[in-house]
């Protein structure tokens, strides 16, 4: 397919909601049967204890805080058959820098499994720790590494999304006789009946919509999750636990990703990489403008991220920010402000949604990072898992590593990761 040029993309409206209608051009996909679909698709406010328990068991992801614990103390109300699964996804202990990390900042350690355990106890539900550290290991903590290593900025969320909350929990909880899993993420399913084709929605509180990390679960995957939370507000969330007596109601909330509690990823990776019987190579390099004028040199490129300004080690008068990450030439390049910004990226592994592959361009929102305001673009297919994306204005700071999730209104059209 030839690539688009800017100049000749048609002029662009702003993407209407997933329930309003939307004339299909020739030349774009805006959503197709979007009007006939939604008009028979009503997704009414949930008041959070409607009595509406489903057929079967459900296994809940417990993973001790208050969001998951809720989602556990909700379905109990509604008399729902269910089960608690934990999953031991790191040692926190492992790497002995991590140890002195702020428990308020950790997730999945030995006291968010004890306060799970002690949700489920309080619920009288059957309960189980599954230990994923392998599956873990493999799929989520060292791609992590070898992308900072490789000048990528990873999502290791979205990963772990991927490839063990909706991959090996469905899988142990099927072999324990549950056919469904609720999580306490804040977004919202529902099955199309005029497509077949289950779709994924925004959270209806904004502020803590976790779309942007579920964008690459699968059809069979959402057919077999229930997210609870997504007609919530997180007060409301509160309020329900406080009401049902959960004991980790007051629990604050985590902070930081939670095999690197200290926030510090360079020092993860660094001792990761000892604990490897791997160190880190001699990585420094030049530190150039996009001119190619030498300004200093750097200490390894896994210490930058673009558009970052802080930590360069140069002074030039000026603001300075990260642009980009040359490996190939073990390069830093930095820049002004409005040499961050762009209109044109390429991602991979696009998992679409609510329909199959698209051979034709689609207009949509694009959100190329989590808290970016979606921005209106052209997303022309370069093959069934891959497109070039032309953004409407240049947008700041395009990360190679991270994903881009293309929205129509509330719903999620699907995304891949930025390269």
């Amino acid at each position: 397919m030839t690539a688009l040029r800017l100049d000749s993309l048609a002029p662009m409206r702003d993407v209407a909601p997933a329930c309003e209608a939307s004339p299909a051009r020739a030349s774009t996909l805006v959503y197709p049967e979007q009007q006939k679909a939604c008009a028979s698709v009503e997704t009414p406010r949930d008041s959070g204890l409607a009595p509406r328990a489903v057929s079967g068991t459900v296994a809940v992801a417990m993973s001790g805080g208050v969001d998951s614990s809720t989602v556990a103390a909700m379905l109990h109300h509604r008399g729902q058959a269910m089960v608690g699964l934990t999953m031991q996804l790191w040692n926190q202990r492992r790497l002995p820098h991590e140890e002195d990390a702020p428990s308020q900042h950790r997730c999945c350690s030995i006291d968010d499994v004890y306060d799970a355990r002690r949700v489920a106890e309080h619920l009288g539900v059957p309960f189980y720790v599954v230990n994923f550290e392998r599956e873990f290991e493999n799929t989520v903590v060292r791609p992590f590494v070898n992308d900072y290593l490789e000048g990528r900025t990873p999502i290791p969320c979205t990963l772990c999304n991927n490839h063990v909350k909706f991959d090996q929990l469905l899988v142990t909880a099927r072999q324990i006789g549950a056919e469904r899993i609720a999580t306490g993420h804040y977004a919202r399913v529902r099955r199309n009946p005029a497509s077949g084709r289950y779709e994924l929605l925004r959270a209806v509180d904004e502020s803590k919509d976790q779309s942007y990390f579920l964008f690459g679960l699968t059809q069979e995957q959402l057919a077999r999750t229930e997210f609870p939370l997504g007609e919530l507000s997180k007060q409301e969330v509160r309020d329900i636990a406080r009401r049902l007596r959960v004991p980790v109601a007051e629990k604050p909330e985590s902070q930081e990703i939670c095999f690197v509690p200290t926030g510090n990823y360079v020092r993860f990776i660094e001792g990761y990489l000892r604990e490897q019987g791997s160190a880190l190579p001699d990585d420094s390099g030049e530190i150039v403008t996009t001119d190619g004028e030498v300004l200093g040199r750097h200490n390894g490129l896994h210490h930058y991220t673009v558009g970052q300004r802080k930590g360069l080690g140069i002074a030039a008068g000026h603001p300075l920010y990260v642009v980009a990450l040359d490996r190939a030439t073990n390069r830093l390049i930095v820049g002004e402000d409005e040499e961050l910004r762009s209109t044109v990226c390429e991602v991979r592994d696009i998992n679409w949604i609510p329909f199959a592959p698209p051979s034709v361009p689609v207009e949509a929102s694009v959100r190329v990072r989590n808290r970016h305001n979606p921005a209106l673009a052209q997303i022309t297919p370069l093959d069934a898992t891959t497109a070039r994306i032309i953004f409407r204005d240049p947008q700041r700071a395009i990360t190679p590593g991270q994903a881009a999730v293309f929205y129509s209104g509330e719903l999620v059209l699907g995304g891949g990761w930025i390269r």
